[in-house]
């Protein structure tokens, strides 16, 4: 497994971001909803995150943006939009 930092995995009801990688420990975030970004920081060995991510999924960027868009309150839903120069 190739772990990159900003990886998000999914596993049961809460989303994991990988905030730091290093040679032998991650930073990690754990929420449970991403939208908010409200969760507790950890940090572990890279074994232990390997093991709690075994079982986890992990999402790809358009995944990710799939769920920010479809959210209620999202920046399209305003009428606004990435590009806007307003």
């Amino acid at each position: 497994m190739k772990l990159l930092q900003n990886q998000v995995w999914k596993l049961g009801d809460q989303y994991i971001r990988l905030v730091q990688l290093e040679r032998l420990e991650v930073q990690y975030k754990a929420v449970t909803n991403l939208l908010t970004g409200e969760g507790t920081h950890h940090h572990v060995s890279k074994k232990e995150f390997c093991r709690l991510v075994k079982d986890a999924t992990l999402l790809t960027h358009e995944e990710v943006r799939e769920i920010w868009k479809d959210s209620p309150g999202s920046a399209e839903d305003e009428g606004l939009s990435a590009n806007s120069a307003d």
